[in-house]
């Protein structure tokens, strides 16, 4: 979901973007139009995370999935065909693709998991290995809807980590982290563009064999335009991150979801026909899976085919749980208001209340 406001103002824009008489889909990223609007996305992304000085911020493409493969290259590629070790959480199915990705280029310890639990919590993070080139998580699940309370401290050893679908949603020290990656389209615009924030001394390690766009030492050198990047999506972000800004950053970025996500927990842990699975301690601010509490699994799969079929009549939509996992699931982002929220609590109140009675 994006803010209504900056749907309201692209639209406005759509033919004459900053008084340039064309539309930014339309704009040459060579031209003198286009800098202003790249340095204006990564100003406000710099003011708003607290991003230090000593780190860059790359707008890419590929998806937060090409990360999976770039981080190993650029973090622990050996230009004589050698293997470095990394360690990786396993918290969910993001997490177990990231890790086989890495398995092609890295000697992957898997140091701890929640998958004994159908991935319903965060496992505690043993500390590094001394050799390890890197330590890697999936700062919140969406398909699970867990979250990291907190970036687990790997001391000399750099922490990466995979913040697609939390970024901007409540401050984080960025200077926990030698690599944060998040693709935009959760928090930060529409779909197209990848934001990488890295450590300046973690450039320039790929190895000789790595091809050009997938180094991040090329990426820094030109600015983020070594080849056309996603404009567009860029000029969006832009207009995002200036709405929460508007709102107050995120410190009230974080208020407000806290709010929401709060709401709609104690909705489900008064429920009698629904649950959310997901331990206490670990849950999502962003992602609340919720399954029906029936045993029956025939009589589970029809109530929560009827929940989707009543809820989208009643304006209420993708609320199917991801194809992996099953279920039902609520992806409450920065732009969903209170009243969304409020609205899906009501209509699960009212479809309980009908359930029960059949």
């Amino acid at each position: 979901m994006l803010p209504r406001e900056v749907l309201e103002r692209a639209a406005a824009e759509m033919l004459d973007a900053n008084g340039t008489g064309q539309s930014v889909m339309e704009m040459s990223h060579r031209s003198a139009d286009f800098p202003p609007i790249i340095e204006n996305a990564e100003r406000l992304l710099r003011e708003l995370l607290a991003i230090p000085s000593n780190y860059r911020v790359l707008f890419m493409q590929g998806g937060a999935m090409l990360q999976f493969a770039m981080a190993p290259i650029n973090l622990a590629g050996a230009a004589d065909g050698g293997r470095r070790t990394a360690s990786y959480v396993d918290t969910g199915i993001w997490a177990s693709k990231a890790i086989d990705e890495a398995r092609k280029y890295v000697d992957v310890r898997v140091v701890a998991s929640s998958k004994d639990k159908n991935y319903s919590y965060i496992p505690a993070a043993p500390k590094p290995q001394a050799d390890d080139a890197f330590y890697y998580i999936c700062y919140n699940n969406t398909i699970f809807g867990t979250k990291w309370q907190g970036a687990p401290d790997t001391g000399d050893v750099p922490l990466v980590a995979d913040v697609s679908s939390c970024i901007a949603s409540e401050p984080l020290d960025v200077s926990r982290f030698g690599l944060l990656f998040a693709g935009a389209q959760k928090n930060l615009g529409p779909a197209g563009c990848t934001v990488v924030i890295i450590r300046d001394d973690l450039i320039g390690g790929a190895p000789d064999w790595t091809p050009a766009m997938l180094r991040y030492d090329v990426c820094a050198k030109e600015k983020s335009m070594f080849n056309t990047p996603p404009c567009y999506c860029i000029y969006m972000m832009g207009l995002v991150l200036e709405w929460i800004k508007g709102l107050g950053g995120l410190e009230a970025m974080a208020e407000r979801n806290r709010a929401k996500a709060a709401l709609l927990y104690d909705c489900l842990d008064a429920s009698r026909l629904f649950r959310a699975p997901v331990e206490k301690g670990c849950r999502s601010l962003m992602n609340v899976p919720f399954v029906v509490t029936e045993a029956d699994g025939e009589r589970r799969a029809a109530l929560e085919a009827r929940f989707l079929q009543e809820a989208a009549a009643a304006g209420l939509v993708n609320l199917a749980g991801h194809r992996l996992a099953g279920g039902l699931r609520a992806s409450i982002y920065n732009a969903m208001p209170v009243d969304g929220v409020k609205a899906l609590i009501s209509f699960i109140e009212r479809f309980e209340k009908d359930a029960v009675r059949r």
